[in-house]
């Protein structure tokens, strides 16, 4: 007689499934604003709008993943952090628009479902999400046996804001003279590390544990440092200041983040003198042999989000910024030009 199969022999478990949720369900609720009125569990996640400070309230999402630097989390067994790398990514594009990020929801697929290991990831979202002031409303965990190796999993999410249309920041009052501050980075964040890999693992063929002596801390530590996230210290900047154009330094570096919130006409030049990046970047150029503008296209170069305001409110920006932890200095100014970067 033919054995009768259950979906846990083809590589499901339902009951480890619903100890993750358990496990998962402290860390979500410590996340939660006054606005969200289910809890986790349910097939939606509701979230009550309060939009009598707002004339024309505007919703503004974004969605992001951690792209490969999970592999770094897997080959230290280390998950606690990559949740807030995924919650960063989302939230500080969201900002861009001038936008406060009201709630989050993520996505986690993995070859075998460990509740343990998913409870340390989805503590690693709430975190981003109480720096983030929003709440993680809900979710999705799939098990996905043969697609994904069993000690892998993948990570991604969406954010969701709201500003005043009246208030949006778009870029389009930036005009020639206007100043450019870049607050720092925590490091390398979430972008360019299919590079990294390729240069430390199977070129150099370093291990994660390898000690760094000019990083200061293993190969590991430092590639795994968390992306920050501005949203407090940014949001507390939009009642007090004209911040007319914000971008967040992700994926294509300089050359491809800064054009976007530049109107037509106008340019960016960027003093590299400035600032002192990241000892990690001058790590990768050397040992990569990588060109520096290759750097700069690909890195955020020690900077993770820049503003661009007037010459009369520079001061009391970076005054504001330095009182909220950030390292802030002004990298440039507006010129005029054809939506360029100049470096």
């Amino acid at each position: 007689m033919k054995k009768r199969l259950s979906y846990k022999d083809s590589g499901v478990d339902i009951d480890a499934g619903n100890r993750a949720v358990k496990l998962m369900h402290q860390h979500v609720r410590s996340t939660f604003r006054p606005e969200v009125i289910t809890d986790i569990g349910g097939f939606g996640a509701l979230f009550a709008l309060d939009l009598k400070n707002l004339k024309n309230p505007v919703l503004v999402s974004g969605t992001d993943g951690v792209g490969t630097k999970l592999s770094i989390a897997f080959m230290m067994d280390k998950h606690d952090t990559v949740g807030q790398d995924c919650v960063a990514m989302c939230v500080n594009d969201i900002l861009c628009s001038g936008a406060e990020p009201l709630f989050f929801l993520d996505y986690l697929a993995t070859g075998k479902l460990v509740p343990e290991k998913a409870a340390e990831i989805i503590k690693g979202i709430a975190e981003g999400c109480r720096q983030a002031g929003c709440a993680l409303i809900g979710g999705e965990t799939a098990e996905m046996p043969g697609f994904y190796d069993e000690d892998e999993y993948d990570l991604a999410g969406f954010a969701v804001g709201i500003a005043d249309r009246d208030k949006i920041i778009d870029g389009s009052t930036i005009k020639d003279s206007d100043v450019v501050v870049g607050i720092s980075s925590s490091g390398l964040h979430s972008n360019g590390f299919s590079l990294v890999r390729k240069i430390f693992f199977h070129i150099e063929n370093l291990k994660p544990e390898t000690y760094i002596e000019e990083l200061g801390k293993t190969l590991g530590e430092e590639l795994l440092k968390p992306t920050r996230i501005y949203v407090r210290s940014v949001t507390g900047l939009f009642d007090k200041f004209n911040i007319k154009g914000i971008a967040h330094i992700t994926g294509g570096g300089f050359f491809e983040n800064l054009p976007r919130i530049l109107p037509e006409g106008k340019a960016m030049v960027i003093n590299k003198e400035s600032w002192e990046p990241q000892p990690i970047f001058r790590l990768i150029q050397e040992t990569g042999e990588i060109e520096e503008r290759e750097m700069y296209r690909t890195f955020n170069m020690g900077i993770g989000m820049v503003l661009v305001v007037s010459p009369e409110e520079t001061d009391g920006v970076l005054s504001h910024l330095k009182k909220q932890g950030e390292n802030a200095v002004v990298i440039g100014e507006v010129k005029n030009g054809d939506r360029e970067v100049l470096i």
